[in-house]
Parts: C-alpha cells; structure tokens; sequence
C-alpha cells in the first residue's frame, strides 16, 4: 500500500479507514466477531491507518478497534479522539478541560490496549477551554509517550494557526469531497503553509458520491442521514443526484468505480491529503484503498472540479445544532 506523510512525520497508508461505521450511524452493525475479522483483514491488505472515537457508540468502538488490532499493534497507526463530557455512557456536550483531557486519554488508551497514541485529535472545538490550553496539555501528553501527534477536527482557521503556535499540529480532520469543498477558501491554504496533514472524514458523503443511495431512500432513526438536510428532505435527495450521477459517467469513462473516482480526486489535490472511508466490506475496501494508485492527467483533475463547480448543493451537511459546533 502507498503510504504518505501527515505533519511533521505521521507516515500512513494514503487511503486510512473510518471505523465510526462499525458501531454507529450507519446500521445494521456487524456482529463483533466479524468486525474483528474485518479489521485484522485490512491489516493483511495493506491497510495501516484506522480511525476511532470515544464518541463512536460511547467507548464501543474503541473497545473493537483495540481487541482487533493489538495482535497487530506493530504494524498500524490509531487515530482516536476526545473533547467530549460522557456521563454514565451518555454524552453531555463538550469538554476540553486538561482534567477530562487526561481521563479521555486514560481511558483511550486502557479501551485499545495500548501505551500510545499515534494522532489524538480534539474532536471539536470547545469555545470554554482556549485552544492554547489544549495545545500545552497535548504537549505534556506528547512528552509522556501517550500520544505521539495530535490534530484538530473541524477547527477554523484561527484556532489551527493559534494551536500550532503552541505545539505543531499534525492533521486536521475535517469533511472534504467533491460535494463539499469550504476548506478551499481558508483552510488549505494554512495546513499547506504550516506544514499540516489534511484527513477528510465523509469522503464519499455517506455513501452519496457512490452512486447507491436512490432519490427515494429511506434512512433508520438510528442512521445519522436521518438527521442530515441533505438526505433527509426529499427535494434536496432528488436535486443532489445531479453530481452523483454525473459522477458515475465520469467513473465509467476511466474505467473506475465512483468511490475510486472520487477518492481519486481528494489524493491527486495535495500530497499530504490521506482520505479515511469507512465500510465494513472488504470488497469495498479494496475498492477503496484502490484509488491511491489511479492515475489522473491535469485534464482529468480540471474536468472533475469543473464537474464540482458547476453542479450544486441543495440543503446543509449537518444538522443545525450538529453544525454550530464546527469552525470554532
């Protein structure tokens, strides 16, 4: 597998892997027996870079990515993520205070059965805790050996210039695709600057850019596109198939598959982009780690954008509550 380096030396495989889908928001959930499988299959594939929570099914997650992957300790780099007040297995809002900072971080480590972590983010900005303050505690933890880099998820670009004065940030985390492009403006342009790896979660847009979900599809209270105007309000699910659809010619054209297409593009845009995916299938897996190898001319690249420019976006990426939260 093709590896690439985020930040000042995190070397991982281009392609990383979303595990959040295995334990939350997308059901129906895999028995734990196979996820494990899965995971320790994608190891075998190539796959080094995986992607967890605290949040993802409060402590679940985490708890199945470390029994799947400490045989494999060796050979992988975690990414998992804290900012958040849990309470008796029920998330209370955020909470970035160094004292829940230092619990969080105990307990990532004890839940995936390991002495570090390779990129700990803080996986939303917490306006009551300056940023400077988290930044100090990351540094501690860093000289401690529990984390080896840490990162920001959905920050702005003030907190990551102000964070990385304190002590450098690796990666930021944030959404990133052919169907969402708002980091262009600002973002990019200070991660390329300082020397910073970009991560895009919802890389395929849940699914969307795949070409799968069908204008009249239907979302499980307990699948967060139930929450999402996008998906949820039908008008907008119908008007969206513009780009999915015209994805899918482009896709056909090279001989690729949507997913590769569109995975395709987030890597060929910087070479410090490592998209993260997730599934839960190994032929989808495949697919996926695929992209690191298709090759684009600048006449592919600009033909795709404009394809991106040119088709628009119809209702928000979050909920308003669930967007409030990002920026910061």
């Amino acid at each position: 597998m093709k590896k690439r380096i985020l930040g000042n030396g995190l070397e991982v495989s281009a392609v990383g892997l979303g595990c959040m889908g295995l334990s939350q928001s997308y059901p129906p959930f895999p028995e734990k027996s196979e996820s494990i499988a899965f995971l320790r299959r994608a190891v075998e594939m190539g796959q080094t870079f995986f992607d967890t929570s605290e949040l993802y099914g409060i402590y679940k997650n985490e708890e199945l990515v470390g029994e799947a992957l400490e045989p494999l300790r060796d050979q992988v780099k975690i990414a998992t993520k804290f900012g958040w007040d849990i309470r008796d297995g029920k998330l209370c809002g955020l909470d970035s205070r160094p004292e829940t900072i230092r619990k969080s971080v105990e307990g990532s480590l004890k839940r995936l059965r390991t002495d570090h972590i390779d990129l700990y983010y803080q996986h939303r900005v917490d306006p009551n805790v300056p940023i400077e303050e988290v930044a100090g505690i990351m540094k501690e933890l860093a000289a401690e050996g529990k984390i080896l880099h840490w990162g920001l998820s959905e920050a702005g670009a003030e907190t990551i210039r102000r964070a990385h004065a304190v002590f450098p940030v690796t990666a930021v985390q944030s959404e990133y695709s052919l169907w969402y492009r708002n980091l262009e403006s600002e973002i990019i342009p200070i991660l390329e600057e300082l020397n910073i790896g970009l991560v895009p979660f919802s890389p395929l847009e849940k699914g969307f850019l795949t070409g799968k979900v069908a204008n009249n599809a239907e979302f499980a209270d307990n699948d967060i596109r139930h929450t999402i105007p996008r998906f949820n309000d039908p008008d907008n699910l119908i008007k969206n198939q513009a780009l999915a659809e015209k994805v899918k010619a482009f896709a056909e054209e090279k001989m690729l598959s949507p997913a590769q297409l569109s995975l395709a593009w987030l890597l060929h845009r910087k070479p410090w982009i490592v998209p993260i995916p997730g599934t839960k299938n190994v032929c989808r897996l495949q697919e996926n780690m695929s992209a690191a190898y298709v090759d684009f001319t600048d006449e592919d690249m600009e033909r795709l954008t404009k394809i991106s420019d040119d088709t628009p976006v119809y209702g928000g990426r979050y909920a308003p509550e669930m967007e409030k939260m990002t920026g910061r």
